[in-house]
């Protein structure tokens, strides 16, 4: 069993789409894959929500966050560091 330091956490980048709730923030990421049977480059988005305790990012920041445990029913994102910001 590995310990929480030995745990490699997936880290997410993306863009800051909403800040109007209280300790969350709305975060855009973009996708690229190539489809299966047309080999043409497709393009998806997904929103997170995303638990930002100190509320340091804004709207239209571009955002690192990793998983984590559940902070609520929709929410287990943890914010890292603000990349850029607006």
């Amino acid at each position: 069993m590995k310990t929480n330091e030995q745990k490699q956490k997936k880290i997410y980048s993306g863009e800051v789409i909403s800040d109007r709730m209280d300790k969350t923030v709305v975060v855009k990421t973009e996708r690229t894959y190539m489809h299966p049977q047309f080999h043409k480059i497709m393009r998806t988005t997904k929103k997170y929500k995303v638990h930002d305790e100190q509320e340091q990012a804004s709207m239209g920041d571009v955002v690192e966050f990793y998983e984590g445990r559940p902070v609520s029913k929709t929410k287990c994102m943890y914010l890292m560091r603000v990349v850029k910001k607006s």
